[in-house]
């Protein structure tokens, strides 16, 4: 009847340091995806009948790194892609824009989906038509 008793902790104790790992990852994910949501942005800017996209880096510090801006539209007018990218250079405390895109604002949905890579990590933004 120990061994019944044991056998049960140990399988437990398994299990802990096998799922410790996989709870670590998923920390610094969490923590990955809060930092980019600081670092990127894609600003809307409605105006005479078109809506402005402009791709957005934030820096606390002078950082550089490359983009990727992709843009997709659907409307009266049919559907188009757009997709812009590049290498950057941003000054600290200043948002520096990194591409800008105009879209019909009638009738039409659109996604656009940042990507930005400083160093070894990457961030991502998406912005839809109807966000606020």
């Amino acid at each position: 009847m120990a061994n019944n008793v044991k056998y049960p902790r140990h399988l437990m104790a398994i299990l802990a340091l096998v799922l410790l790992p996989v709870g670590t990852v998923a920390a610094m994910t969490a923590a990955n995806q809060s930092d980019g949501a600081q670092l990127c942005e894609i600003k809307a800017t409605p105006g005479a009948g078109m809506v402005r996209l402009d791709a957005l880096v934030h820096a606390d510090k002078h950082v550089g790194g490359t983009y990727t801006f992709h843009v997709e539209k659907a409307g009266n007018g049919g559907s188009s892609a757009t997709n812009q990218s590049g290498d950057f250079d941003a000054k600290g405390g200043q948002a520096a824009i990194l591409s800008s895109v105009s879209l019909d604002s009638k009738g039409t949905e659109y996604k656009a989906t940042l990507d930005v890579v400083i160093g070894n990590k990457s961030f991502s933004c998406i912005k839809q038509s109807g966000d606020d």
